[in-house]
């Protein structure tokens, strides 16, 4: 890859150090374009005009996600967000009393709300498998737990708060043999690494457009198994889902598009096809590598801190940084590093709270990076963090 004509794609970086890419990555400015473009075209000539112009612009949407993680066109749905996403198929899923939920102890807020929802709701229960001593899921003993009470095997991939990346892979096919649906929250994994759905075994994958695939907000994607989709009855409908057939009759769409809804926002949805391109072109094999060379770095020179304490987890670990500085307030660094224009997030207690209460953490720091970001601003970043944690 050329790092100096991707960071010219990215002006930004000429005076922000952003190391908070697992929140909202940089857009390339051919997102940002591509936006403008169809947003001013909308004001020239209405927003139904528009998108009858942009017609294959917004198909392409469709077409570069399916590419990227190896599906068909008709098993990709746009939503607004990757919980959205989420949401529209796990509520779709017909449970009912008794049944199982398998979910793995780094599962994120907004997941386990719905399941804790959904127990209340309709007796469903909802068990945690642990981890196994490298902090990830166990796999035997998700095996060990399987029976015909298991409706969904629901776990998220890169978990908000440290370097883990669950035994995806691994998870699919303990699915795949017990014929058991497999929801993967892919939010965090899409963009930087490889994604294959065929490989993984998931049949519900979940993504969100501002992260690592470097879309804008408000934008996301779901992924629902063509083989699979009319089990699942979305919980809302509209004129797009569903045609109306007479008085007293409907019928849902049979692709993922019945996850859809009529009313979207076009500009982003082109945008994310945009951006999803732009990733293709890079090779995201490529990406990873750099990603993953980098965030090897980031740890090694955090580690020679003194003061500085990891938190990540997992066999295998991607370019999210987690750790805490002894004696000093997560928020107190993340506004100090602000002020020096360093972008970091925090991942707070609640967002996973079973993860953060086994480890008795509360919240964390957390450096993303992607392959845009340098050597250099690793250095810059690790200088800045020495000064503060004196």
């Amino acid at each position: 890859m050329n790092i100096q004509a991707i960071r010219d794609d990215t002006p930004a970086v000429k005076n922000l150090l952003h190391f908070n890419n697992a929140g909202s990555a940089l857009p390339p400015k051919q997102v940002l374009e591509v936006i403008i473009n169809h947003l001013t075209l909308e004001s020239q000539v209405g927003g139904y005009e528009a998108a009858a112009i942009n017609e294959k612009e917004i198909e392409n949407f469709y077409q570069a996600i399916a590419k990227l993680i190896n599906a068909s066109t008709d098993e990709i749905a746009y939503a607004e967000n990757a919980t959205r996403a989420w949401d529209m198929a796990f509520y779709a899923i017909p449970f009912k009393k008794g049944d199982r939920i398998l979910t793995g102890i780094s599962e994120y807020a907004s997941n386990y709300i719905a399941y804790l929802q959904v127990a209340q709701q309709k007796g469903v229960k909802i068990e945690v498998i642990p981890n196994d001593s490298y902090g990830q899921l166990d796999v035997k003993v998700l095996e060990n737990r399987i029976d015909e009470k298991v409706k969904l095997i629901s776990i998220t991939h890169v978990p908000t708060n440290g370097g883990l990346i669950n035994p995806a892979e691994a998870i699919g096919q303990i699915a795949r043999k017990a014929n058991i649906l497999y929801l993967l929250d892919a939010c965090q994994s899409v963009g930087q690494m490889p994604i294959d759905v065929e490989k993984i075994g998931c049949d519900i994958l979940s993504v969100t457009g501002r992260k690592f695939l470097r879309g804008p907000r408000g934008t996301g994607f779901l992924y629902v198994n063509k083989k699979i989709v009319e089990q699942l009855t979305p919980p809302f409908l509209d004129l797009l889902s569903a045609e109306w057939i007479d008085k007293n009759t409907y019928k849902i769409r049979e692709d993922a598009k019945r996850f859809e809804n009529w009313e979207r926002y076009v500009a982003g949805q082109i945008g994310l096809g945009t951006a999803v391109d732009y990733l293709l072109n890079l090779g995201i094999n490529n990406v990873w590598a750099r990603i993953q060379s980098l965030a090897d770095s980031l740890r090694s020179k955090l580690k020679s801190l003194n003061k500085v304490i990891l938190h990540d987890l997992g066999r295998h670990k991607c370019g999210i940084v987690s750790f805490t500085i002894k004696d000093a307030d997560p928020l107190h660094i993340k506004e100090q590093l602000a002020k020096r224009n360093i972008n970091i997030g925090i991942s707070k207690r609640p967002y996973t709270l079973l993860d953060m209460q086994s480890r008795n953490l509360e919240d964390i720091l957390r450096a993303s990076i992607h392959y845009y970001n340098t050597e250099e601003e690793i250095e810059k970043f690790i200088t800045h963090l020495l000064k503060l944690s004196k």
